[in-house]
């Protein structure tokens, strides 16, 4: 089954909060068995087995708790390396090192270990040490400076660059599995979400070696499309926008006649989708002003009905409820040990027509101890019993 290409992989997920737990996620969908590895000191915050936020990221995984602070929980790490093939870990570069678990000691006990490394400047060079999360990758990379053309420099307001890391960190493996199927041998993988991001600004950095200003590629981001007018308007009902673009005199005419913009249609600086367009920011407060007497979903649809480009911009609400996405099964219902259920995303990546896949929910603190040192390891259960005393494992 096309939902089951990782099946037999076995993978030990050091990694917290979204770049490796997305990379890991993505693994686990598709069949492989994620062992994610906490400690009671750091599951907290995103890392809180209770949350949603830790649900979304880490589904279809077992949990196990091992206190690396404790003198025992490096041996049961090169155990556990026997027994899996892949290793995720998105610290510091020093962190591994300092527990003494490097690729070379990993590849001791499993020549055909894959390591996952993922930091965010990378693993040599004078920023080898400096931590980030997503928004300081993106003010890095330049992505913020790009993408406020016309205002102070904004974050995207989600982190982008957390999601493309991990997307490279589960192509990179699968990669790197593909790879030792052929070779035998494993791999360690170096991923800088740093320049993960700073990879997907070619076209400016091409612009830039063709002797461009650093404004250039900004200029030409400020006005994507010709449209006038063109932008998000806020509407009658609370925080609601909907998204406009006209392109045409007919598009133009049509919005005149949803906005009762008789004055501005007769107004000679909008006579022409030139004219329109120079007289942008005046039309645009005009736009603006109607907008406020419709709600935005009302808007949308008028406007749609009249050959108009327009949409709600959607919250997760909408987007939960969208019949485009709900068809197709892009949403699923995913078993959750705390609230019962979660809405989740079956995720963009179709390898066939198949049924939805039985995902499992995300594991609570812990939960899977006993199979993975009992079973998987085969510690008995007197050497559970003292690891547990001694903290080692919970």
């Amino acid at each position: 089954m096309p939902f089951d290409i990782f099946a037999g992989l076995r993978v030990l997920d050091f990694s917290r909060v979204l770049a490796g737990p997305y990379a890991t996620r993505l693994l686990a969908d598709y069949g492989a068995e994620v062992l994610k590895l906490q400690t009671r000191k750091t599951a907290v915050g995103a890392e809180a087995n209770r949350e949603a936020y830790f649900a979304a990221w880490n589904r279809n995984k077992r949990g196990i708790v091992l206190d690396m602070d404790q003198p025992g929980a490096r041996d049961a790490v090169l155990e556990l390396a026997r027994v899996c093939d892949i290793v995720v870990e998105n610290f510091a570069p020093r962190v591994l090192d300092n527990w003494g678990l490097d690729y070379e000691s990993l590849q001791r006990q499993n020549a055909g270990i894959i390591l996952l490394r993922m930091s965010a400047m990378g693993q040599t060079g004078p920023w080898r040490n400096r931590v980030a999360f997503g928004p300081t990758i993106h003010a890095l990379s330049g992505l913020i400076h790009f993408t406020s053309a016309a205002s102070p420099p904004l974050n995207p307001g989600f982190a982008y660059a957390d999601v493309v890391a991990g997307l490279y960190g589960a192509l990179a493996v699968s990669a790197a599995v593909y790879s030792r199927e052929r070779t035998g041998r494993g791999e360690c993988i170096e991923l800088s979400e740093y320049e993960a991001m700073a990879s997907l600004l070619g076209p400016a950095l091409v612009g830039l070696q063709a002797g461009a200003t650093g404004d250039w590629l900004r200029t030409e981001l400020a006005e994507p499309v010709p449209a006038a007018p063109y932008g998000c308007f806020r509407c009658r009902d609370a925080d609601r926008w909907c998204a406009i673009a006209v392109f045409a005199d007919r598009q133009w005419l049509a919005l005149c006649e949803v906005l009762e913009l008789g004055d501005a249609r007769d107004d000679p600086r909008f006579a022409t989708h030139a004219s329109r367009r120079q007289h942008a920011s005046e039309l645009q407060a005009k736009v603006q002003e109607k907008a406020l007497a419709l709600a935005a979903g009302e808007l949308s649809e008028l406007l749609q009905r009249r050959g108009v480009p327009a949409a709600l911009v959607q919250d997760a609400r909408d987007l939960a409820c969208d019949p485009q996405l709900l068809q197709r099964g892009f949403f699923l219902q995913i078993p959750d040990a705390v609230r019962g259920k979660l809405v989740g995303d079956r995720g963009a990546i179709r390898l066939g027509d198949v049924p939805s896949p039985a995902w499992k929910s995300a594991p609570m603190l812990g939960q899977d101890v006993d199979y993975v040192f009992g079973t998987l390891l085969k510690w008995s259960p007197e050497k559970i019993a003292d690891h547990r005393a001694r903290g080692v494992i919970a």
